[in-house]
């Protein structure tokens, strides 16, 4: 009966710490946004803004030689 006198005090004190800890993460923002990071991890950002991908390799096309007058060298 005597260890109440001990683990109510730190139970209440415990329990303090927790609701402090959680107030403290509300107010730093650490709920605002639950959802972007789950989808950051998704988007590509490889390539520099502005720039577009590169196509997907596939198979090439036979380039043409034309001679000195324009004409193709045949």
């Amino acid at each position: 009966m005597e260890i109440l006198y001990l683990l109510v005090p730190l139970a209440v004190i415990f329990a303090g710490g927790i609701v402090w800890a959680f107030l403290w993460s509300i107010r730093s923002g650490q709920f605002d946004d639950l959802e972007g990071p789950a989808h950051w991890i998704l988007m590509d950002e490889d390539e520099p803004p502005g720039r577009q991908p590169d196509p997907p390799p596939g198979p090439k096309k036979p380039r043409h030689r034309r001679g000195k007058n324009g004409r193709d060298g045949h």
